[in-house]
């Protein structure tokens, strides 16, 4: 058995997803790391030095740059007959691509798995998170998308030969026109250790800057409920939830959250969780392993100010 791992990547870097990606699945066989885009040599650089990998194949093309289905899908067939699992992390661009190559390999994919029990059985969350499902394929390939953030990420230290791969003539209907990204110098929310959440609680875009402050002095990830992005407090890929980003820190801090179930779906894997929150009898605070019943504009600059007069900062 041999794995295709698609690689995630953006601005020229190799997502942290990939490692974990690749940790997961090297129980399975060879994994092979594919890198598809434009400029995108210093990606299957890194990718060649995760550990359990087999080797990097890499395919450059202007259309690749926009990671669409439309140009991916006709790649990942090609090579297909090759390999056994065909595997990536279950962002947007797998979200995207993989569901098409199942469609064209007139498979059935397996998503948002979030442990391998082996070969042909996969587990992975149903009913919004409130239950767990152990799927068993007999299908001759797999087609799957993983939760990275349920996966321990595959260190450093491989030398993996990077080889080119030919592929059918790329064409589109569609093309990237401009990116409008959100500046940022916190760690990726989709595999951080730590992450800060605030709700629609904190009144205002100027409000949700305590939660920023707070996730800065901790050096964690920010995230938002879907209220608090409907609202214009925080941008869309700080949304954490069902409709938003699945996230499995180590710890996560909820600020002003009552606990929608649309948001517990998208931190069930959160190790420990602490919720700040005026209402006692509120969804997430009975859920939390701790809790801090007061008035979160009281509360946070507090902790700030502890976390600062124990020499805990930025």
């Amino acid at each position: 058995m041999a794995v295709l791992v698609l690689a995630d990547h953006d601005l020229g870097v190799l997502s942290s997803a990939t490692a974990r990606v690749v940790s997961a699945v090297s129980s399975l066989g060879p994994v092979d790391v594919l890198v598809l885009g434009e400029g995108v040599d210093q990606v299957a650089e890194a990718a060649a030095h995760l550990p359990g990998v087999a080797r990097v194949r890499i395919a450059q093309h202007t259309a690749f740059a926009g990671q669409s289905a439309e140009a991916l899908t006709p790649v990942l067939a090609a090579l297909a007959p090759d390999y056994t699992h065909i595997v990536t992390s279950a962002g947007a661009v797998g979200r995207d691509v993989l569901p098409r190559l199942a469609a064209v390999l007139d498979l059935m994919p397996v998503t948002d798995v979030i442990a391998i029990h082996g070969p042909n059985r996969f587990e992975r969350p149903i009913y919004a998170g409130n239950a767990l499902e152990t799927v068993t394929s007999n299908q001759p390939r797999h087609i799957l998308t993983l939760r990275a953030s349920a996966f321990h990420a595959a260190g450093q230290g491989g030398n993996a030969p990077i080889e080119p791969v030919s592929h059918p003539a790329v064409t589109g209907a569609a093309r990237l026109i401009a990116a409008h990204r959100t500046e940022s110098d916190t760690p990726d929310l989709a595999s951080a250790q730590i992450v800060v959440g605030g709700g629609v609680s904190v009144g205002s875009a100027e409000g949700f800057k305590l939660v920023e402050q707070l996730a800065h002095r901790l050096k964690a990830a920010v995230g938002a409920t879907r209220a608090a992005v409907d609202a214009g407090y925080a941008p869309n890929d700080w949304q954490v939830g069902q409709t938003g980003k699945i996230i499995a820190p180590d710890l996560y801090i909820a600020i002003g959250i009552s606990g929608a179930l649309q948001h517990l779906a998208g931190i069930q894997g959160a190790k420990k969780i602490v919720a700040i929150n005026t209402d006692p009898e509120a969804p997430l605070v009975k859920l939390a392993d701790f809790a801090l019943i007061g008035d979160l504009f009281a509360v946070i600059p507090q902790l700030i100010a502890e976390l600062d007069r124990l020499g805990v900062k930025r």
